[in-house]
């Protein structure tokens, strides 16, 4: 029923060991208790990621990742933390019927994903990609996505602003 024919690749153990990577990182993030903690181990994550688009040949798309995600918003974030106040709270108390059931669910998702997998047809011939892809994605940014990019932005900076506005707003005081 199971039969796999793997050839073990440079390429196949490198992606192999990003993807233990990526999840052991976002495991990690999940089940932290500190945020810093959190914050460093999201960021091994998207560094993971980021090897992930490099053996794809999305080598633009890794930059950015590493640019934006590693870069900007891993150390916005530790800033958050690190210039609010935090009150001490309370340990969530233990649900293990709650774990227990998170984990079945897990591994028959994992179950599911492996048989769809294994019965999957793969198209043999891909279109060849563009050997300059940062110049394509620039050609789509500028003509046929220009709209949708800046609305994007637009929109962003809408975002971007409500935050602040949460953010500087004062608490009641009761």
């Amino acid at each position: 029923m199971l039969s796999f024919n793997i050839q073990f690749t440079g390429e196949f153990i490198a992606f192999f060991a990003l993807a233990v990577c990526a999840i052991v990182g976002a495991v990690l993030a999940l089940n932290f208790t500190k945020v810093v903690h959190m914050t460093l181990s999201l960021a091994f994550t998207f560094v993971s990621l980021a090897g992930l688009f490099v053996l794809l040949g999305a080598e633009f798309v890794a930059f950015v990742q590493v640019l934006l995600y590693v870069g900007a918003i891993t150390i916005l974030m530790i800033f958050g933390i690190m210039m609010t106040k935090h009150q001490g709270e309370g340990q969530e108390p233990s649900r293990p019927l709650r774990e227990t059931l998170a984990a079945i669910g897990c591994v028959c998702l994992l179950l599911i994903l492996i048989y769809a997998i294994r019965d999957a047809k793969f198209p043999g011939d891909a279109a060849p990609l563009p050997q300059d892809t940062t110049r394509e994605i620039g050609k789509l940014l500028f003509t046929q996505m220009a709209i949708p990019f800046e609305l994007v932005s637009v929109l962003l900076t809408v975002a971007f602003i409500g935050a602040v506005a949460l953010a500087k707003r004062e608490e009641d005081p009761q």
